[in-house]
Parts: C-alpha cells; structure tokens; sequence
C-alpha cells in the first residue's frame, strides 16, 4: 500500500521498527543492509537501507522506472530466510523514484557498484510480494549459508564483506 503522506509520523515510527530489527539482525547474523516493510507484516511502500559506511536510508514509495536491457546473475539471500543462498537474475542498472521523510522526490541511478541495483530490486521486490527465491534461476545454486560460506563465499562479489548479501 503507497503512504499518502510521507511526513506523517507513523512513517517515521515505522522506519525506527525497520533500522532497529536491521540492525539487530546484522549485529546476529553479519547479514543484512536492507529491509521492507511488509518483512515486519507491515503492507507500506516503504524501505529501509543501511550500507556501511554510509547513513541510514529511508525511501518511501519507491519505484522502478528505467531497466537495464543487460542482467546479471548474482547471489542472493534474504533475512527472511536465513539460512537459504541461490542465484537470482537481476537488471544490471535501475532507475528508481521515491520520497524522503520531508516529502521531497528523488531519481536515483543504481548500478553494480555497492551492488545497490541488486539491493534495490530485492528489497523493492518485497514490496511486491516477491521474494529471491521466486527469481532463482537454476534450483541447482539453492543452497544453505554454510554451503554458500564453504563453497562459492570466495568467488562472489560478497568475498569482503558479510554484511552485503541481500536483504
């Protein structure tokens, strides 16, 4: 459901609820960068973001206008489902719209680089009802955290750091 009004403090409440369980599951799991409402049984457009490094970032009703034509597979997990890692197909650039908590549009480009087109499709995906493993393209690459850190942790763009992987 969109938020008709951004400034509303339910919003902001609801995005302390979000940055709060993110951070609790990455201060658990090392996982975790984002999360959407519906996560918490919550049916907002509203997404919550916390790269390292960066400040938190909120974004209400996001959308995406401009896909890539060229894709690329990629890892995924999701903190709805801990311990299950697989491949998924992903457009390599988005453009996406959405608002901040003053009400104010943004544009925002996402490609490769901090893998935020992955991030965001996922995380925007949730809002859709969509989850990774609806997007998984060979049922071959699911396979579980431990498996993952094992076998393919090296090889993947998630080799630096835990706390990149998906949602």
């Amino acid at each position: 459901m969109r938020v008709e009004d951004p400034t509303d403090p339910d919003v902001a409440v609801l995005i302390n609820h979000l940055a709060d369980t993110l951070a609790y599951w990455h201060s658990t799991t090392g996982y975790g960068r984002g999360i959407a409402a519906p996560q918490l049984g919550v049916p907002r457009r509203v997404i919550f973001l916390q790269l390292p490094g960066e400040k938190p970032w909120p974004l209400i009703n996001p959308e995406i206008v401009e896909r890539s034509e060229e894709k690329i597979v990629v890892w995924d997990a999701c903190l709805s489902f801990l311990s299950i890692f697989m491949q998924v197909e992903r457009h390599r650039e988005i453009t996406i719209h959405y608002w901040d908590l003053r009400a104010m549009k943004h544009v925002f480009h996402a490609d490769e680089s901090r893998n935020l087109s992955e991030l965001l499709q996922h995380e925007i995906d949730h809002l859709d009802g969509i989850l990774a493993i609806d997007r998984i393209v060979d049922m071959k690459t699911l396979c579980t955290r431990e498996e993952f850190e094992k076998r393919y942790r090296e090889s993947s763009p998630y080799a630096g750091s835990t706390a990149t992987i998906g949602s």
